[in-house]
């Protein structure tokens, strides 16, 4: 696929499905930023500490969250909020299972 037919179909999704899907984007960006805002306050990540792969997981499912609330309700945002959400949660197991090792080695 050419980059031109990329830009294309991108511009009739943007205008057509997902506008109607999750509402005027303008309104859900804002949502999208206030919750990823919410989560890196909680997660005391500002402004010292470096996203890691579970902040982004994370993020994905409040991505999901804020979608929710505006345009047409999609059943798609909930299963993805739930893949999202199992993902952070893998990713948090694995890393406490490798700092559990770390602290038996140390």
């Amino acid at each position: 696929m050419k980059a031109s037919e990329i830009a294309k179909k991108a511009s009739e999704l943007v205008a057509g499905d997902r506008d109607r899907a999750h509402g005027d984007k303008h309104k859900n960006f804002e949502n999208i930023a206030m919750m990823w805002n919410a989560w890196l306050t909680v997660a005391n990540k500002r402004p010292n500490r470096p996203l890691d792969s579970h902040d982004v997981a994370t993020m994905m499912e409040c991505l999901k969250i804020a979608r929710r609330v505006s345009g047409a309700t999609n059943i798609d945002d909930f299963i993805d909020s739930a893949g999202y959400a199992a993902c952070a949660g893998e990713i948090a197991a694995l890393k406490d299972e490798a700092d559990q090792r770390l602290s038996r080695v140390a």
